[in-house]
């Protein structure tokens, strides 16, 4: 049979899916599944190099294969999406807390990110997001008060891009993004339910109107274990 390592990978991802192999533990051995599944090493092989490249397993030197979690949560990193977007996506209970929403005097650092000078307003929101109970993210915004004079808790709890184009009717287009992988700060500690994770994936966001004023600069705090970051690259080879 042709594929039959093809039907070895979704076997064994539709049982990490399922939770028959939980996160974290180790796959049986490849003569276990060579056993289990009556074939050659070399078609365990196959599959478990695909199991790993689609995210499933983790191959450890010495160790074997483990499992990771399958069901983080997709994270497009090409598409501009808001948070109330996202989790609506994927159908979970989710909760976003305001922890800070002010009208600052930018520092030199927003300055530079906003193209803002230091006589400029810029709101200043922080907001917890909360995913199935659990505080995953700390949203860090900053956005021109030239372009949206006006932002309320109530907004900010719900959407600030909902707000922008359906109240002040302008287009959000593009952003600019920058991934990066850190220690978690005190404030992340305090207000993100890290679990002893020792680093955080940070999102910065630059975002853009259709006119191409830059309107907001966002950091973006994740917990490291609960999104896998999803990109469709394509390769434009010209001859």
């Amino acid at each position: 049979m042709k594929n039959k390592y093809f039907q070895i990978y979704r076997e064994i991802a539709d049982d990490i899916r399922a939770g028959t192999y939980p996160a974290n533990t180790k796959l049986p051995s490849e003569h276990d599944l060579m056993k289990d599944f009556n074939t050659s090493r070399e078609t365990i092989r196959k599959a478990l190099t695909l199991l790993s490249q689609n995210g499933f397993i983790q191959k450890i030197q010495g160790k074997g294969s483990i499992v990771l979690d399958a069901k983080k949560i997709d994270f497009p990193i090409s598409g501009l999406i808001s948070f109330k977007e996202l989790a609506m996506n994927m159908g979970k209970e989710h909760r976003t807390i305001v922890e800070v929403l002010e009208l600052i005097k930018p520092d030199q650092n927003i300055q530079r990110h906003l193209n803002v000078t230091g006589k400029d307003k810029v709101w200043e929101v922080y907001r917890v997001r909360e995913i199935d109970g659990e505080r995953i993210i700390l949203d860090k915004d900053y956005l021109n008060h030239s372009f949206v004079s006006n932002l309320t808790k109530e907004t900010c709890e719900n959407s600030i891009y909902e707000y922008i184009e359906h109240e002040l009717g302008l287009t959000i287009s593009f952003a600019k993004k920058e991934i990066s992988v850190v220690e978690p700060t005190e404030e992340d500690r305090r207000l993100l339910d890290l679990d002893g994770f020792t680093n955080i994936v940070i999102v910065k966001n630059f975002v853009y109107f259709d006119d191409a004023s830059l309107f907001q600069y966002t950091e973006s705090r994740h917990r490291p274990d609960k999104f896998k970051f999803v990109d469709f690259a394509r390769r434009n080879v010209h001859h």
